[in-house]
């Protein structure tokens, strides 16, 4: 008898098992999909123009973007998958993990990301770090694929672009330290 009651139970725990396994799996979304949480959503339909506001939060794979609004630009020319996201805050923040396990993070008051090329273009207090490095300047691109980065300052001001760079240990100097 106990054995029958056993069973009986086990059917439910294994269904309600696989329907929370489900459930999580729906929530993560997959490395070519966006997912974009906010507090208030809208779209127009006819400019294929996504707009999020308050609390924005976008994952996309390795990658996350916050801000206080954002824009998603869908454009049918590229094909699938070719969106632009236009990020805006005091500042909007965006993170990328490396494949070197390190984060490149960046922050502007503007942050424009075309998903398709992988380009970031960083507009106003814009700043970058990565591995120790940062880069302040009035505007930024970076080519994440082609690993290019350019700074330039307001042409109406007399701030320049200021890079802090962060000498690299060797594989030596670290032994020497006792670190692996």
């Amino acid at each position: 008898m106990t054995n029958k009651i056993s069973k009986i139970l086990i059917i439910p725990t294994l269904i309600l098992a696989f329907n929370l396994s489900a459930a999580e799996q729906a929530i993560q979304p997959a490395a070519n999909q966006i997912s974009i949480s906010a507090d208030k959503q809208e779209g127009q339909l006819k400019e294929n123009v996504g707009i999020f506001e308050k609390n924005v939060e976008i994952i996309h794979g390795n990658r996350r973007i916050t801000a206080d609004r954002l824009e998603v630009h869908k454009r049918d020319e590229l094909g699938d998958n070719k969106q632009l996201l236009i990020a805006t805050g005091s500042p909007a923040y965006f993170e990328e993990k490396q494949t070197d396990g390190t984060i490149m993070s960046a922050s502007a008051n503007e942050v424009r990301y075309d998903v398709a090329k992988r380009f970031l273009t960083l507009i106003g207090d814009a700043q970058v770090s990565q591995a120790g490095q940062k880069i302040n300047a009035k505007s930024i691109t970076y080519d994440i694929q082609q690993q290019l980065i350019s700074a330039e300052k307001d042409e109406n001001s007399t701030d320049r672009v200021h890079t802090i760079l962060v000498p690299i240990e060797t594989k030596k100097e670290k032994n020497d330290k006792g670190q692996p």
